[in-house]
């Protein structure tokens, strides 16, 4: 085996042979978590080692957008539920199709917590939170669609389209499409005053936090969107400003009265039961005063991210001539950490794009048409009290330096011929980034890079270590790029394909 360590050129990877014998001798019996490590390490190596191949066993395509989620692979419109964890892939379960008012809008996975006792048997297996068109939220058995729970959010008029995470695999929260009036009402005067509803809730067991309104009474009348993340309400606005409030104070100061799924309540006039058609969930958070507000901040395209340690944000300053160009600054003062500027000066259609390493080393990552950079946040030495961004390592495409943006070339007559224009940094002919990711459990590091051939596009996906950079394997992807393409693409009409 390759190593698959990187500390050092002297480390050499685990011998397989004999952690497996250690394994299967109990060694690990009472110690799960080195157990698993061992296990991560064996398939790291196996993963990286040279003589490793990989071979296209299953495609397939399809006209709606194709979904993944741990070793599950979800077509038309979660209709089909296929297990990619087997030899082959094969099908868990097909529901017929459905109508309009069916149509799943968006989904989460659930997965059972470690060390907890529940009250149903079916909440200790994976299971499937979708939303449907017509306010339903159903959770459906993993393994065969069955439908396990069923709720019924809002009889309102308001349409709920989107489920989000407060915290993954704890809270979550629904959020509705932005309330809008008619053209006819808005042209009698009709004014509408609340923009969007959240509901929140506990999972596993599924239980009702409360449900609220974004009222532009109290937030204002340009806000434009609003998410709630670890334990955070975001609101943005049309200028560019985000604002953030204390999610759990909000929710302790105008509660009006907890609720129960399932549970018979009279409010407002109505009776009905929670959960249940026609009534749904009461609002039962009514903001009726201008929250506290914990931090504010203005960014281009609301563009804004919180990470690090200590804490720092990214913005770009609000301006378009500011596009692609980042801000690392202090949460604690909003001072600019120093080189934290990041601006790779690209020319391309595509924008490089910039975020905290998901490895919650507090690293960030800046992914450019050609280049790849890690940085980290540490102390300045000469004071202590401000942070310096440095290059932790950096990956680079492979272009023919001698080509790449040449303004001059020479025909194989001899025949000097000069362009009248530069390439873009993301050129077709030119290797160019186009995804990367994170392996958690190998700790891997993973992009693709493609560079267009004629009417194809040629990639290859490539393993780094997640600590140096070094590049660990590299695996040539067989099918065109063109096809990748239209699996992330979501044009009406397009057609998608996914290969295992």
């Amino acid at each position: 085996m390759r190593p698959a360590g990187c500390k050092g050129a002297a480390r050499r990877a685990p011998n397989a042979c004999r952690l497996l014998g250690r394994r299967a001798h109990g060694f690990y019996a009472r110690d799960a978590g080195v157990a698993l490590r061992k296990n991560m390490g064996l398939l790291r190596s196996l993963v990286c080692q040279e003589s490793t191949t990989f071979k296209n066993v299953w495609t397939t395509h399809s006209a709606s957008p194709i979904a993944y989620e741990r070793g599950r692979i979800y077509l038309d419109n979660y209709q089909c539920c296929i297990s990619s964890i087997a030899q082959e892939p094969r099908i868990l379960y097909q529901k017929p199709k459905c109508s309009k008012s069916e149509k799943i809008e968006d989904a989460l996975l659930l997965e059972c917590p470690l060390g907890e006792m529940l009250p149903n048997p079916s909440d200790y297996k994976s299971s499937l939170i979708v939303l449907t068109a017509q306010n339903w939220l159903l959770r459906l058995s993993a393994d065969s669609g069955e439908i396990l729970e069923k709720i019924y959010l809002a009889g309102c008029g308001c349409k709920f389209r989107y489920l989000s995470w407060d915290t993954p695999q704890e809270v979550m929260v629904i959020k509705s499409a932005q309330n809008k009036l008619p053209a006819a009402s808005r042209q009698a005067g009709i004014q509408q005053s609340v923009l969007f509803h959240l509901a929140v809730f506990q999972v596993l067991p599924l239980s009702f936090v409360g449900m609220l309104e974004i009222n532009k009474k109290i937030f204002g009348n340009s806000v434009t969107d609003v998410d709630v993340s670890n334990g955070i309400l975001i609101v943005m606005y049309s200028m560019g400003l985000v604002r953030l409030y204390n999610f759990q104070a909000i929710t302790e100061q105008f509660m009006e009265q907890p609720f129960d799924l399932g549970c018979e309540f009279n409010w407002n006039g109505q009776v009905g039961v929670v959960g249940k058609y026609p009534f749904g969930l009461p609002c039962n958070i009514k903001i009726t005063d201008t929250p506290p507000l914990l931090f504010e901040a203005s960014s281009l395209e609301n563009a804004f991210q919180i990470g690090g340690y200590p804490w720092h944000y990214i913005i770009t300053p609000n301006k378009k001539k500011h596009k692609g160009v980042f801000y690392i600054c202090s949460l604690k003062d909003n001072a600019l950490a120093k080189n934290g500027i990041q601006d790779m000066k690209c020319c391309s259609l595509e924008p490089d794009w910039i975020y905290f390493h998901p490895d919650m080393s507090g690293r960030i990552i800046h992914v450019g048409p050609n280049l790849i950079k890690v940085l980290k946040l540490k102390e300045v030495e000469s004071n202590t009290d401000q942070t310096e961004i440095s290059e932790d390592f950096i990956i680079v495409a492979n272009r023919e330096e001698n080509c790449v943006n040449s303004s001059v070339t020479v025909t194989a007559s001899g025949r000097v011929v000069k362009k009248r224009y530069n390439l873009l940094d993301d050129d077709p002919e030119q290797e160019t980034f186009k995804i990367v990711d994170y392996e958690d459990e190998l700790d891997l590091l993973s992009t693709v890079a493609v560079t267009q051939i004629g009417a194809d596009g040629r990639a290859h996906l490539d393993l780094h270590c997640n600590e140096q950079g070094i590049l660990l394997k590299s695996i040539p992807l067989l099918e065109s790029w063109d096809v990748i393409l239209k699996s992330h693409n979501n044009t009406k009409g397009k057609q998608r394909c996914i290969s295992i």
